[in-house]
């Protein structure tokens, strides 16, 4: 049975936003406009008092453009549907009469919820949203970092490409230090052994053998290199400025970690602990799955997780045909790679830590 017989259908977009209000599938005068601001949610909220029976609010989930009227609703207490776009579509195709090509508006939002009643969800508490935030910056930070890295391997192929060499991978705070220091073949040869092996004992992470070790290999190199810039080329400051800015980004990357491990714990101490408990899942991975998967409380069934991150089976259908295909991957995307992520980190410690997830890949 309908809790509610009125609802107010808004198709949001960026700036504005159309209602339309549906009484047992007849609609209500004229659909309308509000912007998507303080005086629009007001207009809004004075409609919604008109009413006797509560309104329920549908609307779909346009990103970041549906978040303020979320917000609005929410400390206003007005209870609201969020439709996933894809899932808003699938219902008016299996349950309104409509053009193929028609969209999704104001009017036919209202209908769904007549036509094929969805039930309500209460909101999750925003400390998950802004966890999510987190994950998402700390996504654009990785995403600057190997961008950063990919331009300071090209810069240095015209100044000191052996120095890729010096560590057994070309990256991380000691091999930026050094670079740092050493961004061009002649800054090495300008200097003589004493004064080289002191500015490497001078980074964290090098001790006294190690330096006098790194000197020898570094002449080595510099000696071996054929530069095509001069050491007072234009190009030895974009590779200092590449290492300082990749220096910067993983001093941010690393305290966004530690600000959502502080907010995991808080939110969903249990849920943290689970996944640390997992094979091969260690704090950044276990982290960043409490923040893209949220309040797994607010599912029903497994299923309903597997469309969530979009894992779930795909299906075709064309007259009799009815075949499977692969995977939807219609839900959270980052949530998905985190997962495949970890089933790779389960593999690779199954000798050690077994469990019987990575038992149905062998």
């Amino acid at each position: 049975m309908m809790e509610s017989q009125i609802i107010f259908g808004i198709d949001v977009s960026s700036k504005s936003s159309t209602v339309c209000v549906v009484n047992d599938r007849i609609k209500q005068g004229e659909s309308f406009r509000i912007s998507n601001d303080s005086f629009g949610y007001q207009k809004l909220y004075e409609q919604l008092n008109q009413y006797l029976i509560t309104p329920l609010v549908v609307f779909e989930a346009t990103g970041v453009y549906s978040l303020s009227l979320q917000a609005f609703l929410e400390d206003y207490h007005i209870k609201y549907l969020k439709l996933n776009p894809l899932k808003a579509k699938k219902l008016m195709d299996n349950n309104l009469r409509h053009n193929k090509t028609d969209k999704v508006d104001a009017y036919r939002l209202a209908l769904i919820q007549f036509n094929a009643p969805q039930k309500l969800r209460d909101p999750q508490p925003r400390e998950y949203h802004e966890l999510q935030n987190a994950s998402r910056y700390y996504e654009e930070l990785t995403r600057s970092i190997v961008t950063t890295k990919n331009q300071l391997h090209r810069n240095l192929q015209s100044t000191f490409p052996q120095i890729e060499e010096i560590l057994s991978h070309p990256s991380g705070r000691i091999y930026w230090a050094l670079v740092s220091l050493f961004p061009h073949a002649g800054y090495v040869l300008e200097k003589n052994e004493t004064q080289v092996t002191q500015m490497l004992n001078s980074i964290s992470g090098i001790g006294q053998q190690r330096a006098r070790y790194l000197t020898t290999r570094l002449y080595a190199f510099a000696r071996e290199a054929y530069p095509y810039d001069s050491k007072d080329s234009i190009i030895v400051r974009a590779i200092q400025r590449n290492i300082s800015n990749l220096f910067s980004l993983q001093q941010e990357r690393d305290y966004v970690i530690n600000y959502m491990e502080k907010l995991a714990k808080a939110v969903n101490a249990r849920a943290l602990s689970i996944y640390l408990s997992i094979p091969g899942v260690a704090r950044i991975t276990a982290v960043r799955l409490v923040a893209e998967l949220g309040d797994l409380r607010r599912f029903s069934t497994s299923a309903q997780i597997d469309a969530f991150v979009g894992i779930d089976p795909g299906r075709y259908q064309s007259g009799e045909k009815d075949s499977s295909l692969g995977i939807t991957k219609h839900g959270n995307h980052i949530a998905r790679k985190i997962l495949y992520r970890v089933i790779t980190q389960m593999e690779t410690v199954k000798a050690t830590q077994p469990c019987h997830i990575t038992d149905y890949y062998d």
